[in-house]
């Protein structure tokens, strides 16, 4: 694994040799305010100032109807300090800016339709041209057709990227929060079933049916449909997001519902029943709160699903959804033993690992197909995002928010997981009445699991498989406090349980 990371952390430092994001702010002639946007340069080349008081505002030549590969695109009286725009093909990019400099140019900007890609040469090119040369997304260079004149100016500048985002924080609160109260609520909810099962009372029978005891062969298709449906979204996502998009807002809305109607079932407004009817759902006749409610939660996901690529705010909705999912999912599945959560935790580390770091060296692209399918393909013709991410936007600017990742993410799997084992930690402290020891290392476990994801991401530069770090944080953890209090025999098979339920 050490031999892996260092690979990968110099096929990342190649990369950021060969190409870097900028920016390229653009604005009308003698007007210094304006609009950033994302330019990909080759530092060797000719290096970019960091700051943009610091770089030159030169005029651009709008000469996007040519490639420039031949002495007859070029102007009469060439380009004398001007930065050209021109379009990307036929020739190499250094047959571009050699002819660019030799004709006065002071930079170049090529418009590409494809992915961008470094404007790479060779030693001696490099060495021969000394004016910067950067490519422009053709969606960029419309969008800048439209919002300033003919006369407009143009400073390439590539300031550092900063080494932490605070959004970090609001992120690892709502991971551990979630976390933390999910497992607390599905360990509590579930100890009081099993209170009043052992009582043989009726209404546990019911309470019976919302609740998934989870058992090795479901472990094993759960990871088979989740490696299948990965591989599905990375091949055929523009087809299978909507999809993706619509269970979502279903299962939302639901979970949504469910972890509020505690809540409202407490106010003392509301509990007259509608009139009898025939009506689909309605003819047991529900209480004007529920109906209230369950409109409610619809009305959230039904705006979430509307508005979901309103980035200013949307992301605010989907976290709320995204986290009533997550606490749903955590009170409603349940592992019976530590031997399930260990296997559960192990087989989705390896599954975790495998598409973050080893698809790269399989796909064509270098691109990780977790990666790649969690932030939404770059050539995805629908510009789509999966939901089942937190979401918060980066609080920097810099050129990676503006060219490739404007949110920092974190799945759904990466809080849930690890949530069944505290939750099953939690039922263990209180049917060992151990004072919740168990629950309270392992969300520990957790914080320092997610921590050391984010360290490993700011040095990486890269996405990171967050089960790596957060599985054997949580385990070894769990663990550890049960070879302590030597209680693994009891906490391995949960036969604890049985010993502690007889007593009462």
């Amino acid at each position: 694994m050490r031999f892996l990371s260092s690979l990968l952390l110099a096929a990342l430092i190649v990369e950021q040799v060969l190409g870097e994001y900028g920016m390229a702010h653009f604005s009308d002639w003698g007007n210094s305010k304006g609009k950033d946007y994302c330019i990909f340069f080759n530092s060797q080349w000719a290096r970019l100032p960091q700051d943009l008081s610091k770089a030159t505002r030169l005029q651009t030549y709008d000469l996007t109807s040519s490639v420039l590969c031949s002495p007859s695109d070029v102007p009469e009286g060439g380009f004398p300090n001007s930065i050209p725009m021109v379009m990307r093909g036929n020739c190499t990019f250094y047959e571009k800016v050699r002819l660019a400099q030799i004709n006065g140019a002071k930079g170049l900007l090529i418009v590409s339709k494809d992915r961008l890609t470094p404007p790479s040469g060779n030693k001696s090119q490099y060495e021969e041209i000394g004016i910067p040369v950067a490519l422009l997304s053709y969606k960029d260079m419309l969008d800048i057709s439209k919002t300033f004149g003919e006369k407009r100016q143009v400073a390439m500048y590539a300031p550092n990227e900063p080494v932490v985002d605070y959004n970090m924080v609001l992120i690892f609160l709502m991971a551990v929060g979630t976390v933390a109260l999910g497992g607390y609520w599905a360990g509590s909810r579930d100890i009081k079933k099993r209170y009043m099962k052992h009582k043989r009372d009726d209404g546990a029978e019911k309470q019976d049916e919302e609740t998934v005891d989870v058992t090795p062969i479901m472990i094993c298709v759960f990871v088979v449909m989740c490696c299948s449906m990965l591989v599905l979204l990375y091949f055929f996502y523009d087809q299978l997001v909507y999809m993706t998009i619509a269970t979502f807002c279903l299962a939302s809305a639901v979970s949504l519902y469910s972890c509020l109607w505690p809540f409202v079932r407490r106010i003392p407004f509301g509990k007259c029943r509608i009139p009898e009817n025939n009506l689909p759902y309605c003819h047991k006749r529900p209480q004007v709160r529920m109906l209230i409610l369950s409109a409610f939660c619809i009305g959230v996901s039904v705006t979430w699903g509307v508005f979901r690529n309103e980035d200013q705010w949307a992301w605010i909705l989907q976290d709320a959804l995204g986290i009533a999912f997550c606490l749903y999912m955590l009170k409603t599945i349940r592992l019976p033993t530590f031997k399930a959560c260990t296997l559960l935790l192990v087989v989705l580390f390896v599954y975790d690992v495998f598409f973050v770091f080893i698809t790269p060296l399989l796909t064509k692209s270098g691109e990780s197909i977790m990666v790649e399918v969690a932030a939404g393909p770059s050539d995805s013709s629908t510009h789509e995002k999966l939901p089942m991410v937190l979401k918060v936007p980066r609080l920097n600017s810099s050129p990676l928010v503006l060219c490739d990742r404007p949110f920092s993410l974190l799945g759904f799997g990466d809080i849930l997981v690890p949530g069944l084992l505290v939750a099953y930690c939690h039922r263990f402290d209180i049917l060992m009445q151990t004072s919740q020891i168990y629950f309270l290392a392992c969300t520990i476990g957790y914080g320092i699991g997610l921590l050391i994801t984010f360290v490993a991401l700011t040095l990486m530069q890269m996405g990171q498989p967050a089960l790596l770090y957060l599985v054997p944080c949580t385990l070894l953890t769990s663990l550890a406090v049960a070879l302590w209090r030597k209680e693994l025999p009891l906490f391995w098979t949960g036969s604890g349980f049985v010993v502690n339920t007889s007593l009462i």
